[in-house]
């Protein structure tokens, strides 16, 4: 059993990091526009509906929070000690995702959590901050997006 644990850790680190990509994706898609949108004076932040959605407490907590960050951490280790053809893919797969995992975590979530209690901010101030928030997300996708393929590739070669 103790020699089928690497095996199962990257699958379950494939299996989330796809759930949390597509998922960030409809968010993306369909939530951002409920928080964010543009007018003709710049980006305006509904932080009423950041806060009535709460998709931070309410789902990702759930689903990248600890299990994605705690896989992310267990892969990197194993990756780490691994050999043969799947060695290089699945250690990349690792850094990349402990990179967003990193960045979410450090700027992400307090920027968010700020943002929520935007009244209480200069305006000028929270069009910057979600301005930058919105652009960086999209290099957050892109780099999720990166460490599940290469987990992919990783799982589609010998062990």
């Amino acid at each position: 059993m103790v020699q089928h644990i690497p095996e199962i850790l990257l699958w379950l680190f494939v299996i989330n990091h796809g759930i949390a990509f597509g998922a960030g994706l409809y968010e993306q898609r369909i939530v951002l526009p409920q928080w964010f949108s543009r007018s003709e004076s710049g980006i305006r932040v509904n932080s009423a509906a950041m806060r009535g959605t709460d998709t931070g407490r309410r789902f990702w907590a759930f689903v990248t929070t600890g299990p994605l960050t705690l896989l992310t951490l267990a892969n990197l280790i194993v990756a780490w000690q691994s050999q043969g053809p799947r060695h290089e893919w699945w250690l990349g797969a690792a850094v990349v995702t402990l990179i967003e995992r990193i960045a979410t975590f450090s700027y992400f979530i307090p920027t968010a959590l700020r943002l929520m209690r935007a009244e209480a901010l200069a305006p000028a101030k929270v069009e910057a901050m979600a301005s930058q928030w919105m652009a960086l997300n999209r290099v957050r996708a892109a780099l999720a997006l990166i460490g599940w393929l290469a987990a992919l590739r990783a799982l589609s070669l010998p062990g």
